[in-house]
């Protein structure tokens, strides 16, 4: 097949704004360069005492008793809490696991699980008391992988856990929390069809989103009953809600003040020390601040699942997919949630395939119950699907870009899950990365290889809110509850001067408390520039449509007649009559009072995002050491807002795609016990680890956003591990199966395969 030349301009082709795709300087830059910026564990309140939590050093065990009147007397020692503290579930199975994550209840279910909680006048005081707290556990056997689990004679996490089957409660208790099945067309004729079949089987090990901040929270039950939380966290509006839901109260009776957040990429989409921080508050009438150490956070919060999966692909001769059947039993940790239903949503969303099974379990173990992290679920189903893809196109004799291309996913496609895609740009970027220099270009050395993925990523809606009021100096004031983590305070703003006809330093864009602004979903899924962007525009369009009425007012015309351009109004009746922005903000007051805009969006057209790379490897055969020699990352953005974000985003989902490809894994002795839970031994990637990442951002919009916005920041995980091991079959001629593919792995591999060569 030929393909077209490449142009760095040829992917760009969304249209041009005046703000929307230029690259102003972010709104929080000098606080956070200059250290003014205040994170959850900075913050200050009088009367402060602190809290630590005694946690389970068993996997799995019966908690027989627990006596805490000796730390309860210990020097500085204000509070002690337990489980028996929080309410009583009244039957509903999913709030008492919820509420079993923030204190066990009767039984420790993971390393790490919170028993006991101490108050005290300073942290270390605290922390002596936690050895003073007297648990007497009965040890159970356990389990720590999906396959294991699943077994017909595994060790019961809960008794009370019934198995969905095909979404029908049966009366079996089983650590299968559920399975389900998505269907298109009949996957055995076209097994039957194929003329070519890979099959092969994936083990992938949990891992951390690796953010450098813990988790911490001040929490002060006040007198007038009313809570309030400072915390770095994804969503203030989740943690109130949650936070309620634990505690058994109305969500009114909470207010939850974000803090700046030192990353988080799906980790702090959940809850663990805000509730625990309220009932010591309650019962001190003191203000409490907890702050994890980095073992608590590898071993306490929530990690990515651990995954076993299977993938059968068919092709026939011409290169044409004609049936796939996934298997993907994902560890959910110890209670019911793995996402390994966005991972039955994405595994083979890439491409046309008219006949599909999928079957996706979902399966408690003796771990940390797991979170998102980026694009959850998606990476550990590419990471075996775009391997047989790549197995495919070597049995076709084809190259792996034209075959990934000549069944791309398109506008018409339909998933096997049930969704069917708008206008999407998996077929562009492919043609991207057909033309990219990159691809083009000749490996160095024997032991090199290249290899190629792609990836999809849904996107999410959900509900947001923001606010927009006019100064009288010209200048917008913008208020929004949405976490920034990557940009978005920016993002949102020049979505808004775009509408406005302002510079985007013309808005001052402000993340405020729950109190202060409506309802806002937490900052996940590539929703934020999405979705309370598009707020910010609605909020905008109300802004100008009362600033022209005013405009009208004071020149006693028809509103109608007015327009805003150039950052002035005029009058299409009279060209005589004009007003700027700013000589009208400044009459506003005079003339009617402020003026305030509201947004308010749960949108629908969240227009899913594709990714690809290219990965150049070196690898020494003779210790398994993986060089990165070159890597190019691809990605629809729909339109890049702030292009300079856009490409932050593929280069950091690119780096932790090299390092859940290439080191990270939590390492678990036989008692289920992490070994390796520091940035010491959990090998994350550094400088010195990394080549220069090339970016190359797509742009084809999305219909169903204002400027055509798709959100960006999770897809760009996705292709990393399955184009690493896809270099590595290039360069040394082994298929790795299971993740991390470190230098033992590989090593491994080459000596239990027969290797073929390229």
């Amino acid at each position: 097949m030929k393909t077209k030349e490449y142009d760095p301009n040829m992917v760009l082709v969304g249209e041009t704004y005046n703000v929307v795709g230029t690259r102003p300087l972010r709104h929080d830059a000098y606080d956070k360069v200059t250290g003014r910026a205040l994170y959850g564990a900075d913050y200050q309140i009088a009367g402060l005492i602190h809290g630590k939590i005694l946690r389970s050093p068993h996997a799995h065990a019966v908690i027989r008793s627990i006596d805490t009147s000796k730390a309860q007397d210990a020097p500085g020692v204000l509070a002690v809490v337990t489980g028996d503290d929080l309410p009583d579930s009244d039957g509903d199975r999913g709030l008492k696991y919820r509420r079993a994550n923030i204190l066990a209840d009767g039984k420790a279910l993971y390393a790490g699980q919170a028993i006991a909680a101490v108050a005290a006048l300073s942290a270390q005081e605290a922390e002596d008391a936690l050895s003073l707290i007297e648990v007497k556990y009965e040890l159970l056997p356990l389990v720590l992988t999906a396959p294991a689990g699943m077994q017909d004679d595994a060790p019961l996490l809960h008794d009370d856990l019934m198995t969905e089957e095909i979404g029908v409660i049966t009366d079996k208790a089983s650590n299968l929390a559920d399975h389900f099945q998505h269907r298109l067309g009949d996957v055995t004729q076209g097994f039957a069809d194929a003329d070519v079949t890979v099959e092969e089987e994936f083990n992938l090990q949990t891992v951390h989103q690796g953010y450098i901040e813990p988790q911490p929270c001040v929490v002060l039950w006040n007198e007038d009953g009313r809570i309030h939380i400072w915390c770095s966290t994804q969503g203030a509006f989740l943690v109130r809600d949650r936070t309620a839901d634990i505690l058994g109260l109305p969500v009114s009776q909470i207010k939850v003040v974000p803090m700046e957040i030192g990353g988080g990429f799906g980790g702090k989409t959940e809850i663990y020390l805000e509730p625990v921080a309220a009932l010591l508050s309650k019962k001190t009438g003191r203000p409490v601040k907890m702050v994890m150490t980095r073992k608590e956070v590898f071993e306490g919060t929530g990690p990515a699942a651990g995954a076993y999966v299977r993938v059968k692909m068919g092709a026939t001769k011409d290169g044409k997919l004609v049936a796939a059947q996934a298997y993907l039993a994902y560890e959910a940790g110890a209670f019911p949630g793995s996402l390994v239903g966005a991972g039955a949503m994405t595994v083979f969303a890439s491409y046309v395939i008219p006949n599909v099974l999928i079957d996706g379990y979902d399966v408690v173990v003796n771990k940390p119950h797991t979170a998102a992290y980026r694009a959850p679920g998606a990476p550990q189903a590419a990471f075996a699907t775009e391997q047989v893809v790549d197995e495919l196109a070597r049995q076709l004799g084809l190259d792996p870009l034209e075959f990934r291309l000549r069944n791309a996913a398109k506008e018409g496609t339909r998933r096997a899950d049930g969704p069917v895609f708008r206008r999407v740009g998996c077929v562009e970027v492919i043609e991207a990365m057909m033309a990219h220099p990159h691809y083009k270009s000749e490996l160095q050395g024997a032991n090199q290889g290249r290899g190629v993925a792609i990836g999809f990523w849904f996107n999410i809606g959900e509900p947001s809110s923001c606010t927009i009021s006019v100064n009288d100096d010209g200048t917008v004031n913008l208020i929004e509850g949405s976490t920034d983590i990557g940009g978005t305070r920016t993002s949102i703003a020049m979505q808004a001067a775009e509408v406005l006809g302002l510079r985007a330093d013309e808005v001052n864009p402000v993340v405020v408390d729950t109190d202060s602004i409506g309802y806002t979903a937490q900052t996940d899924g590539s929703r934020t520039t999405f979705a309370t962007g598009w707020a910010a525009y609605e909020a905008a369009q109300e802004v100008k449509r009362l600033l022209i009425q005013r405009v009208a007012t004071i020149w006693e015309v028809d509103s109608e007649t007015i327009e805003l351009n150039d950052r002035a109004f005029s009058s299409k009746a009279d060209p005589e009559l004009k007003m700027t922005f700013k000589e009208l903000a400044g009459r506003l007051t005079k003339t009617g009072g402020p003026v305030v805009g509201t947004g308010t969006v749960n949108p629908s057209g969240i227009g899913g995002s594709f990714a690809g790379g290219i990965a150049d490897v070196e690898v020494d055969p003779q210790t398994g050491k993986v060089e990165i020699v070159r890597y190019t990352a691809f990605q629809d953005a729909g339109k890049a807002v702030h292009p300079t974000y856009v490409e932050g985003q593929l280069q950091g989902g690119a780096v932790q795609g090299f390092g859940w490809g290439l080191n990270e894994a939590y390492v678990y002795n036989d008692q289920g016990v992490m070994l390796n839970s520091s940035f010491l031994d959990y090998r994350m990637p550094v400088a010195l680890d990394l080549p220069m990442i090339d970016t190359v951002i797509i742009e084809v919009p999305n219909p169903g956003h204002p400027f055509g916005v798709r959100g960006v920041g999770e897809a760009s995980i996705i292709p990393p591990t399955p184009a690493l091991a896809n270099a590595i079959r290039d360069a040394v001629g082994v298929r790795m199966r299971e993740l991390p593919m470190n230098p033992e792995a590989i090593v491994n591999a080459i000596r239990t395969q027969n290797p073929r060569g390229k």
